[in-house]
This record gives structure tokens, C-alpha cells and sequence, in this order.
């Protein structure tokens, strides 16, 4: 048996990132219908928004989903509260130390998982007492590790140190990145970007679209003086570029990042001034399809590439 199914009693080993403006209730329930473990993101609701978020979820699916809380956001102990009356049985930690919360959310018998980006942090995770955690790598969208790790090293690098059950992310997308993520010792994977450009997203239909015109070496990792995020490179990005170029202090980039520009970007379709969240892996995503058909199509390539590389010799 695979330790993630086992873990959160879901048919495959996939869980959907719990990305801000990307992954309300619609999107949950339809990777957990789908199979997968589908995460509500709480990074951007209010309290009262997570809470009816929450309830829909329990409304549109009879299978495990989660909530994702980045511990770094204001209302963290009413979001807490909230998890933990709607008895919310799995929840996702990042941005934060693990042991804040951790010890709380399972005396109330709700699995956690923490989201690391080195194998040092994996290792503070499991001793936090956390079910699992998800190791991402540089490739990743949204806010990513300073260190620059790729999934590709990273994950045999926390598998060796740890003993929980392991989740990969970062720059997968298919069924191929899957096996591959499997080969290198993770139990299971994580995919944000591809369920970005999903019918059931949460996303502007503008952001989607440009998601998946997105070619190879179109995003960066940047802002790593304030919480490092890849972007994809647009007119805002350009701004920041050219005031990287006069040395800026930090609170010139926090003044030029202002406020709300996420959701600018990703929930209401300025593409111009915008932050446009996404890993590298969009070049690899060339259309919007319904979360159903997503997982078909990653679960047959997972199928047709192990059965590809039994039948390789190598020598």
C-alpha cells in the first residue's frame, strides 16, 4: 500500500496545492471527487470566507479534503479555531515553524503536513510531530525556499533524513514528473500549477489563459528579500527588475509591492500590473480542462511510463 493513500484514505497519491486565489471549494472538492486530496487555500480568506469555504467543501464532496494555512498570515489562531470546529480533518502548514500549531491541530485529531523547502526544515517538521511533510523545489510557483534547491536533489536529500511518509513539489505536472518524483523516493506528490489552469480553479479565466501561453524561462524566482515568490515576467516584474538595478532598500520593494497585488493578478485579471504566481512547469501546460480529465490523463501517462521503463534494460 502507498503510505500517502493510506495516510489521508484517498484513491492516488496526489494532493492539489492550496495556493492562494487559485483553490476555493470548487477546486477541492473536484480533486477530491477526483481521487486526489483537494486543499482549500486559506491564504487568502478572511475567517468567516474559509469557514463558508469549508462548509461548501463538506457539501460537494464525500471524500478527505484539506485546508493549506500559511502561518505567517494575520487571523492565524481564528482561522485555527475555525479548522478545528468544522472538525476539517487535514491541514496543510507553511510559511511558519511547525511546532506552533502542529501539537494543537492533532489533539483535535486532524492530520498535519508541513511544507519545506530544505532537508533541515524537514527534519524540524518531523520532530514537530507533523504526519508528513511536502518538500518543494525551486522549480515551484508562488512563495518558494530562498536556497534555490531543485526538486531533483531535494528530494533524496529530505528522504534520507527523514522517516515520515514524503510529499514531492515542485515542477510536476504530469504523470512522467510523478514516476519520476516516485523514483526519487517521494510517496507521493503535490501539483499546484496544473490545477491552476483547471476548469474548476478559482483563477481569473485571463490569468488561466496566460498560464498556458507561458513559455520556458518566462517565470523567476524574485522578492527574496521579502518572501521569495516566482512570477511570470510582466510589466510589474519589469518594475521590480529595474529597481533592483539601483539597489533598492526593502522598504523600496515593500512600497512598489504595495498590497492586494496577488489578487490583482491571479483572482481579478490584471495581467499588466498584477503579480502572475506560477512554476516553471506552465511551459508544460498547453490548455484548461476540467480537474476529471486532469487526473485521467496524468494517471494513464504515470501508467504508460513505468510500464516503459520495466520493459528498458539498461545494459
Amino acid at each position: 500500500m502507498n503510505k500517502i493513500t493510506q495516510l489521508f484514505k484517498i484513491k492516488y497519491p496526489i494532493i492539489q496545492g492550496g495556493m492562494i486565489w487559485n483553490s476555493g471549494y470548487k477546486l477541492a472538492s473536484a480533486v477530491s471527487n477526483s481521487g486526489g486530496l483537494g486543499l482549500i487555500g486559506a491564504g487568502s480568506m478572511y475567517p468567516d470566507v474559509l469557514k463558508e469555504h469549508i462548509q461548501k467543501c463538506k457539501k460537494a464532496t464525500s471524500k478527505p479534503f484539506g485546508v493549506n494555512v500559511p502561518m505567517l498570515y494575520p487571523n492565524i489562531e481564528e482561522i485555527i479555531q475555525i479548522i478545528i470546529e468544522e472538525k476539517t480533518g487535514v491541514v496543510f502548514t507553511s510559511a511558519g515553524n511547525p511546532k506552533t500549531w502542529t501539537s494543537v491541530l492533532k489533539e483535535n485529531g486532524i492530520t498535519v503536513v508541513h511544507v519545506v523547502s530544505s532537508s533541515k526544515f524537514a527534519l524540524k517538521a518531523q520532530e514537530a510531530g507533523v504526519d508528513a511533510v511536502v518538500a518543494e523545489g525551486f522549480e515551484a510557483g508562488g512563495h518558494n525556499g530562498r536556497e534555490e534547491t531543485t526538486t531533483l536533489t531535494l528530494i533524496p536529500m529530505v528522504k534520507e533524513k527523514i522517516s515520515i511518509p514524503l510529499i514531492a513539489a515542485g515542477g510536476i505536472a504530469t504523470g512522467r514528473g510523478m514516476l519520476a518524483a516516485m523514483a526519487l523516493g517521494a510517496d507521493g506528490v503535490q501539483m499546484g500549477s496544473r490545477f491552476v489552469a483547471s476548469t474548476e480553479s478559482s483563477a481569473h479565466i485571463d490569468f488561466k489563459k496566460t498560464v498556458i501561453q507561458t513559455n520556458e524561462g518566462e517565470t523567476q524566482l524574485t522578492l527574496k528579500e521579502l518572501a521569495p515568490v516566482r512570477l511570470i515576467k510582466n510589466k510589474f516584474y519589469n518594475d521590480l527588475q529595474e529597481l533592483y538595478a539601483k539597489n533598492p532598500t526593502v522598504e523600496e520593494l515593500q512600497t512598489l509591492l504595495g498590497k492586494r497585488r496577488a489578487k490583482r493578478g491571479m483572482f481579478e485579471g490584471d495581467l499588466i500590473e498584477g503579480e502572475l504566481e506560477i512554476g516553471q512547469i506552465s511551459g508544460l501546460i498547453h490548455d484548461i480542462l476540467p480537474v476529471e480529465n486532469i487526473f485521467q490523463n496524468i494517471i494513464q501517462e504515470f501508467e504508460a511510463a513505468r510500464k516503459e521503463l520495466t520493459q528498458t534494460n539498461l545494459f
